[in-house]
């Protein structure tokens, strides 16, 4: 986290652990994965009676002790040690020989200290109902849902007209599918996709994008608003926890027309603030591209808005402060709405 960022914490001290030392490691962290658990058990929080671990890999292997409070937000189990294992091993080239076998080994060895670990956490919070059955699935322990917050006061809708483009936004990584949606616009060059973000995959989508594709790269926030305010639409492809951008786009008065699987259910209402289609192909992609364009005229900018609304940030902040008060004091009367 960069010191610009750090705002939030009012000038307080940030501990690293020893990864943060090691070579290369703002760079190629994910090398270090091996030592990701070690690392997380290296902080000491003894003196402390309430623990609050943010999770999508390992902080929730903190140590604590029988007097301590554990609340962990799990945004989800590791994804690639558990259910999406054998895809990550294709995408990296690791299913076959020694290195694949190593490979296996590791995530096996990290999936038993994944389990072991939820033992430690007093209580779960899943970002989504989906994540909720992951967490029942992998850990057998039940979750509160708690959905992230929204910045809904920041994404606000600016304009009546909407202009003749669609977007997608998100790190260029196989998951996010951005691929898929380059490769419906190709077959229909009368349509025009901005694509916002940076990452692994950007110089491969880009060689491949045709005329009608422009990929603007990494953007500061302003200027993701700024294109969320005038789409025709928002594009959303992923098979996601929970998913930030479509509820900005939504925020900003835009439909979504997304893979409808995973938490993006919970925040897009099919027909009403979005469209959904089936499955992660091009086709499946261009029909519901199709059911939109029939019935653009008839989204609300006001009724996608106010379905955004439900994910702002007051909400998140009253229902994660009721649920530590509740760990803390169990005889209180605090009402924690579950989404």
């Amino acid at each position: 986290m960069a010191p610009s960022e750090r705002g939030f914490l009012g000038n307080r001290t940030v501990r690293t652990s020893f990864l943060q030392s090691l070579p290369f490691a703002r760079r190629r962290y994910r090398s270090y994965l091996p030592l990701m658990p070690l690392a997380i058990e290296s902080f000491d929080l003894g003196g402390y009676d309430l623990v609050i671990s943010s999770s999508f890999c390992v902080a929730k292997g903190v140590l604590s002790t029988p007097n301590q409070v554990h609340v962990s937000y799990v945004h989800s189990p590791m994804r690639f040690a558990w259910d999406l294992q054998h895809q990550y091993l294709r995408q990296h080239n690791l299913e076959r020989g020694l290195r694949g076998l190593l490979a296996r080994k590791l995530l096996s060895d990290l999936r038993s200290w994944d389990y072991r670990t939820a033992n430690g956490v007093d209580q779960f919070i899943s970002n989504s109902h989906f994540i909720a059955r992951r967490i029942w699935k992998v850990y057998r322990r039940e979750s509160i849902v708690i959905h992230p917050p929204v910045d809904t006061e920041y994404f606000q809708p600016a304009r009546d007209e909407r202009e003749d483009f669609y977007l997608t936004t998100g790190r260029l990584v196989p998951y996010k599918c951005t691929r898929l949606l380059i490769e419906a616009f190709a077959a229909m060059p009368e349509r025009r996709l901005v694509v916002i973000g940076d990452g692994p995959e950007y110089a491969r989508l880009r060689a491949i994008a045709p005329r009608n594709v422009e990929m603007l790269g990494h953007q500061p926030t302003a200027v993701v608003r700024d294109h969320m305010q005038r789409t025709r639409a928002f594009l959303f492809a992923a098979l996601e926890d929970f998913g930030i951008a479509p509820v900005e786009a939504q925020a900003c008065g835009t439909p979504v027309i997304a893979f409808g699987d995973g938490g993006v259910t919970e925040s897009v209402i099919d027909g009403k603030t979005g469209v959904f289609f089936g499955e992660q192909t091009s086709a499946s992609l261009l029909e519901a591209l199709q059911r939109f364009e029939r019935r653009a005229g008839r989204f609300s900018t006001a009724e996608i808005r106010a379905n955004a609304q439900r994910f702002g940030t007051e909400r998140f902040k009253q229902q994660l402060r009721a649920c530590i008060d509740k760990q803390l004091n169990p005889a209180a009367l605090a009402e924690l709405a579950v989404g």
